[in-house]
C-alpha cells in the first residue's frame, strides 16, 4: 500500500503542475507486481522527475529486498511493451526527447524534427534525434532478472513507459549501449557528477516497483551515495 500511495502522490504533484493529461481515473503506477492498470498516462513532462534526495535513497535502499539474480529464461523486449503511445500520435519516447531535449521541434506526427540534447550519461551533446537513446534507468532485462518476469504484461508495459518516476532519460546510443543491462555494481555513468543522481534514480525505481537486489549491486549503490554531496 505504501508503493501506491507514492505513485499516487507523484501522479497528482504532474497533475497539479501541468504536466499530465488527462488521465483515466483508473490509471496508476503498479503497486505491487500483478496490480497495474493496462491503461497509460497521457503524460507531457517538462523534466526529468527529480529522484529522492540521497537520505531518502539510502532508506529506501535498506527496505530492498536482497537477492541473487534469478536469470529466468524466457527474457524478451517484446514482454516489456515499450514507446507507448502517450496521446495523440506522441509515443513515450518522443515525450522523452521533447523534455529532455533543447529547442526540439516536432513533425506532424510528434517526431522530433530538430533540437539539440545532452546526454547526462557522458556529457556528450547529440544534434540528432537519430543520435539519442531513451534509457530505461532499470534495464527491462535487469528488471526481468530481478522479479518482473513474474509480472503481467500489463505490469511491463506499464514499467516500461513509467514517465511518472525516473525511469526514462535521454543519453548518447554509445553511452546506453556500454552499459547494456549492466547493474551499478558492474557499470556507471562516465560522467562522475552524475552517478548519484543515476543511483538515486535507480534505487527509487526499484524500490516503487518492489525489485530485488543483488550483494553487489547494493555495496556499489551504498559506495555512491556515500559521495552524494
Amino acid at each position: 500500500m505504501m508503493i501506491r500511495r507514492r505513485a499516487a502522490a507523484a501522479a497528482a504533484t504532474l497533475a497539479a503542475a501541468g504536466l499530465v493529461g488527462s488521465a483515466p481515473s483508473s490509471w496508476a503506477v503498479p503497486s505491487t507486481p500483478g496490480t497495474a492498470s493496462s491503461a497509460t498516462a497521457p503524460v507531457t513532462a517538462a523534466e526529468l522527475p527529480e529522484p529522492p534526495t540521497a537520505e531518502e535513497a539510502r532508506a529506501e535502499l535498506g527496505e530492498l529486498t536482497v537477492a541473487p539474480e534469478d536469470d529466468v529464461p524466457g527474457y524478451s523486449r517484446a514482454k516489456f511493451p515499450h514507446w507507448a503511445t502517450q496521446f495523440g500520435t506522441c509515443d513515450t519516447r518522443e515525450v522523452v526527447l521533447a523534455r529532455d531535449g533543447d529547442e526540439v521541434t516536432q513533425d506532424g506526427q510528434c517526431r522530433a524534427a530538430a533540437g539539440s540534447w545532452r546526454s547526462v550519461y557522458d556529457g556528450a551533446v547529440l544534434d540528432a534525434a537519430s543520435k539519442v537513446d531513451v534509457d530505461h534507468v532499470v534495464p527491462l532485462k535487469e528488471a526481468w532478472r530481478s522479479g518482473a518476469s513474474q509480472w503481467t504484461t500489463a505490469d511491463r508495459r506499464a514499467f516500461a513507459n513509467d514517465l511518472v518516476h525516473s525511469q526514462l532519460v535521454a543519453v548518447s546510443a554509445r553511452s546506453n549501449r556500454s552499459k547494456a543491462d549492466k547493474d551499478p555494481a558492474r557499470w556507471q555513468p562516465p560522467l562522475a557528477d552524475y552517478r548519484c543522481t543515476y543511483s538515486r534514480a535507480w534505487i527509487s525505481v526499484k524500490h516503487v516497483y518492489g525489485l530485488t537486489i543483488d550483494t553487489a549491486e547494493r555495496s556499489a549503490l551504498e559506495g555512491v551515495l556515500d559521495t552524494c554531496a
